[in-house]
């Protein structure tokens, strides 16, 4: 009779944000012999298509605060409450050897059901503040791992930190050799994190229309617009003879990453992880209205390695973003020396880091 490989539950919320880097642990994981559940909600189940085949996917019943009416507001518990026990059943049938939250409310049912049953467990917190399930389950966990350092820890509380785990696809570009901005085709990569970003899509546009005439002819763009806003993102590059490729979501990220002289980008946990480990010269503009203004938190250490120019959304305008684009396109030696820094900020071991805490922790 063969034993029967351990388990590995990963719950995580439903944004790329969360998802990305429990998809490198699992990717980790699977190679080290381990069977891998991920356990997310409806909405998480979207951003499933780059986790490999063989990790099952287990929808559960959860909710927020967050969103909804008066009535369905009240449900929430209930529905939190139903998938803890769903969990906590599936627990029972096949133990696992280890459970890892990712934070958002998708979560909560696992960590809920790994809390009753004593199982081992811990939280992995992307952003320089913790959210606010990870808080909730901070003082419940005997492990925190973290992606931004320092992260801001409740008292009495220990961290250990990991760095942010990346892709398989974006570990293959790991350094990949930067080609200096010049007289020939420049890329420009355009990211809101996974759901895009209204702001980026009124301000970059203008941006690099206002760039001067020996700067611009060059330019190639790639740009993530919401849904509604394609359509007017596409039309404005064009009548401004930019040559511009806009999508909602961008399947190929790391591909184009590696190919770009400058990437503009919120700073969220996981684009600051790529752009760091791939190292490329960026412009941060974190969401002003983050939680804890985490996003700030995840540009700092891109900004102390001078290897990203950080704008807050307070002072973005067509204007001041030009510029500085123009700066780093204008300047190839400084484009060169912030794609090092960028690299020597980059945390390219942070999934094995994380594996190895998952199998101390389940001592496997």
């Amino acid at each position: 009779m063969t034993t029967k490989a351990p388990l590995l539950v990963i719950a995580a919320g439903g944004t790329g944000g969360h998802m990305f880097p429990a998809q490198a642990l699992a990717e980790t994981m699977l190679r080290r012999g381990w069977r891998v559940k991920l356990s997310t909600d409806a909405r998480g189940a979207r951003y499933t298509g780059g986790f490999p085949h063989v990790v099952e996917i287990e929808q559960v019943s959860s909710a927020t605060f967050a969103r909804g009416g008066v009535l369905a507001k009240a449900l929430v518990p209930l529905k939190i409450l139903g998938g803890v026990v769903s969990a906590a059943l599936a627990m029972r049938r096949d133990r696992p050897a280890a459970v890892v939250g990712f934070g958002g409310y998708p979560s909560i049912p696992a960590l809920g059901a790994a809390t009753l049953l004593r199982l081992p467990r811990m939280i992995h917190e992307q952003n320089g503040v913790l959210g606010k399930v990870n808080k909730l389950f901070a003082k419940r966990v005997p492990l925190i791992a973290c992606g931004t350092w320092p992260t801001d820890l409740p008292e009495g509380v220990q961290g250990e930190h990991t760095g942010n785990p990346v892709r398989g696809a974006v570990l293959e570009r790991a350094g990949a050799p930067y080609i200096a901005p010049g007289d020939y085709p420049m890329s420009v990569l355009v990211i809101g994190g996974s759901q895009g970003a209204r702001i980026l899509s009124d301000v970059v546009p203008a941006a690099i229309a206002a760039l001067p005439d020996n700067l611009r002819q060059h330019i190639r763009v790639s740009h993530q617009a919401r849904d509604e806003d394609g359509a007017r993102v596409t039309e404005f590059y064009a009548a401004h003879g930019i040559s511009a490729d806009v999508q909602p979501f961008f399947t190929d990220i790391p591909s184009r990453m590696s190919e770009a002289q400058l990437v503009i980008s919120r700073s969220g946990a996981s684009s600051v992880a790529d752009i760091s480990v791939i190292g490329r010269p960026s412009i941060l503009i974190p969401f002003a209205a983050a939680a804890g203004d985490h996003q700030t938190a995840n540009a700092r250490g891109l900004v102390d390695a001078q290897a990203a120019v950080l704008i807050p959304e307070s002072r973005l305008d067509p204007q001041a973003l030009s510029q500085q684009i123009g700066a780093i396109l204008s300047n190839p030696q400084a484009a060169t020396q912030m794609s090092l820094g960028a690299l020597q900020y980059g945390q390219p071991e942070a999934a094995t880091r994380l594996a190895d805490l998952v199998e101390g922790l389940a001592q496997v």
